[in-house]
């Protein structure tokens, strides 16, 4: 499928705290994103079957939780591309893997299409080590507390022209690139994945906001620096949804 652009429902943490922060806040971590459509033969099992095997996805869950940290996304009823996704952490790609594996051949997952899979790596900040103290100050910042309801996911490739320039170029566009992206600093939060090499890719950025309208303007913002003319692609469709919780997706995906 062509998805590239997810604003997505439903996220929801099942690994153990101390568990998740590590793998959330850490470099040199693996993050995949899996998206899935339930096949025909689901709406024709009786609601007792389907709550039966959404207990497995619970099980199949809790069975990885100690090495992953896993985020669970409804997209049914906004989405025509994928019902669920998965945003998966792990220090070792096979790690994702063997969830994947396990989630696909068990009772629930019999009734799974694959709708898309994305992958990448957190690294180390490239560019903040050159950036001016105040800039780096304010990027410290914290965000407005409370909950942010809505997860969007960008995958961005870049053109050749890009990774021709030297530090010192790319340097100076991602200052213009951070100066415009600081006014969301408080209401959108962005994590960024490496993917050159391991995807079709080169990078997958995921946000949360509970201001739909800050992100889009923040979109708008960076579409305006001189860094977006090296952007070969920034994916589409865009899916929007609220966060639930796990009982919740349960309760909707047996119905």
């Amino acid at each position: 499928m062509g998805f590239a652009v997810l604003l997505l429902v439903g996220l929801v943490s099942v690994a153990e705290a101390a568990d998740r922060d590590k793998l959330l806040s850490e470099a040199g971590v693996y993050g995949t994103f899996a998206a899935f459509t339930l096949d025909d033969d689901w709406a024709k099992e009786d609601q007792a079957t389907r709550i039966a095997y959404l207990t497995v996805l619970r099980g199949v869950v809790d069975q990885h939780r100690e090495k992953l940290a896993i985020d669970l996304y409804l997209m049914r009823g906004l989405s025509d591309h994928a019902d669920i996704m998965f945003r998966v952490h792990a220090v070792e790609l096979r790690e994702a893997q063997k969830f994947l594996l396990d989630l696909q051949s068990s009772l629930f997952g019999r009734h799974l299409k694959a709708a898309g899979m994305m992958h990448g790596l957190t690294k180390k900040a490239n560019y903040v080590p050159g950036l001016p103290d105040q800039m780096k100050a304010d990027l410290k910042g914290a965000s407005e507390p409370g909950p942010k309801p809505y997860a969007i996911v960008i995958p961005i490739r870049k053109n050749a022209d890009w990774w021709a320039l030297d530090q010192d170029k790319r340097l100076a566009l991602m200052k213009e690139h951070t100066e415009a992206a600081l006014p969301y600093q408080k209401t959108v939060k962005r994590k960024l994945y490496h993917s050159t090499g391991l995807d079709d890719l080169d990078f997958i950025t995921y946000f949360e906001t509970s201001q739909l309208e800050d992100f889009h303007n923040l979109i708008l913002s960076l579409e305006k620096v001189k860094e977006f003319q090296y952007v070969r692609q920034f994916g589409h469709p865009t899916l929007i949804g609220t966060v639930i919780s796990l009982p919740e997706i349960i309760e909707v995906l047996a119905q």
